[in-house]
């Protein structure tokens, strides 16, 4: 039979004391070995109580999805300090086991004197962006189609693809990666996280400039919404087998901001196309110009604001870098081609896996660790964001100077 208590652990079961920084909200894994009666955890349930709650309240408790044995705790920091943990198993209001040596130290968002990110939202290049972006995504919406939506709600595949490759086939290969390479469970990490990151900024510029389907903006916009569940699972499972975090901040707030960041201009942008088609045709001439300012602002604004991480970068996640955004190219392509979709379509699932959204994985990092190991586990996600850019600038060159030798072959 089972052994009595000693059910639930934190993290990797071998620490008690949980960092986590101070005024944030996140999640934390508790494992559970307990069986009930009948052989399952159905019946069981956790009760999780902070006993400082002016340092740390928990918002809810939810069990693991697909039978996975635990739950995930939602906290909410206040200001640093030490808050003791009360976790109460239930089965059938019966208790199981209490425990009372879990603890979380929040800590202070801040660490003087360390050259870290903490500056980089005053780069003026980001401010001198924002506007263009703005008016770049409302061009696009100036180019959607409503057919081309009521196309993807009658044939879905292109968004459970994307599902698929984002949220399943991408962090398994960044796992696989990072244990190839033997990385520390930082570095690894950094690695999954970004891997598991949808929706990145540059991908339906890409699909635009690379001939994909015109349903592009709705499918990157789409993915975001599965990414407020799916994406701190995924982080919260590859943590675990890593032992890297035993508690992973996931920034709810900024998922629906980046969605709502994407939905606002392209909704405008449908406006314009309705109500001022003039304007509409005006702004979809500057969409290519537009694109390619962008592509290279924010190439130059990521290596600016990276220059201290990539001056320690490890060699080895310089290698599976390179590699991220070419696998999800690669894996999207066949798993559209497999399904004999249309050319434009494979092209757009292509590029909606093989994009990843690293200022995401970014932030999740930046709000995971303190800031020097916080640093050091962002390398993945600014080599990706290198990599992918220079790697999709090469296709689209490619791209375009097929195009225009193309006629005269």
């Amino acid at each position: 039979g089972q052994p009595a208590g000693r059910y639930l652990s934190g993290g990797d079961g071998s620490a008690l004391e949980f960092d986590f920084p101070e005024r944030s909200r996140g999640v934390m894994v508790v494992s559970s070995r307990y069986l009930g009666t009948n052989g399952t955890a159905s019946g069981a349930w956790l009760s999780a109580a902070s006993l400082a709650p002016a340092v740390l309240t928990v918002e809810n408790v939810s069990a693991l999805c697909c039978g996975a044995g635990g739950f995930l705790v939602a906290i909410r920091s206040g200001p640093a300090g030490l808050a003791p943990l009360r976790l109460r198993l239930l089965d059938q209001h019966q208790l199981v086991e209490e425990r009372g040596e879990f603890r979380v130290r929040v800590m202070a968002s801040e660490e003087p004197g360390h050259p870290g990110l903490g500056h980089f939202s005053e780069n003026p290049l980001l401010y001198a962006l924002l506007p263009l972006i703005f008016v770049n995504k409302c061009a696009f919406g100036c180019k959607v189609e409503l057919e081309a939506l009521r196309e993807l709600a009658r044939q879905p595949q292109p968004v459970l693809l994307g599902i698929v490759g984002q949220f399943i086939a991408m962090p398994l290969y960044g796992y696989l990666l990072s244990l190839a390479f033997a990385l520390p469970p930082a570095l690894a990490l950094g690695l999954v996280v970004t891997c598991s990151s949808p929706g990145g900024g540059g991908g339906y510029l890409y699909s635009l400039l690379l001939g994909g389907a015109p349903f592009v903006v709705a499918l990157s916009s789409t993915a975001l919404g599965p990414a407020a569940g799916l994406m701190p699972l995924s982080s919260a499972l590859y943590g675990r087998l890593l032992s890297a975090h035993p508690s992973l901040h996931v920034p709810f707030a900024k998922i629906v901001g980046t969605l709502l960041f994407i939905a606002v201009p392209i909704s405008a942008g449908l406006l314009v196309k309705w109500k001022l088609p003039r304007v509409a045709r005006l702004l979809l001439l500057l969409i290519k110009p537009f694109s390619f300012a962008l592509i290279l602002g924010g190439l130059l604004l990521a290596y600016h604001m990276g220059a201290v991480i990539l001056a320690e970068v490890e060699p080895p996640v310089v290698l599976a870098g390179l590699t991220v955004p070419l696998v999800g190219l690669g894996l999207g392509y066949l798993l559209a081609a497999c399904l004999r979709l249309p050319g434009p379509h494979c092209r757009t699932v292509s590029i909606e896996v093989g994009v990843q959204n690293s200022l995401l994985a970014l932030a999740v990092l930046q709000l995971s660790f303190r800031r020097r190991q916080a640093d050091y586990a962002s390398q993945a996600p600014f080599v990706v964001a290198l990599s992918s850019t220079a790697e999709m600038l090469v296709l689209v060159l490619a791209h375009l100077l097929y195009k225009k030798l193309q006629p005269s072959a």
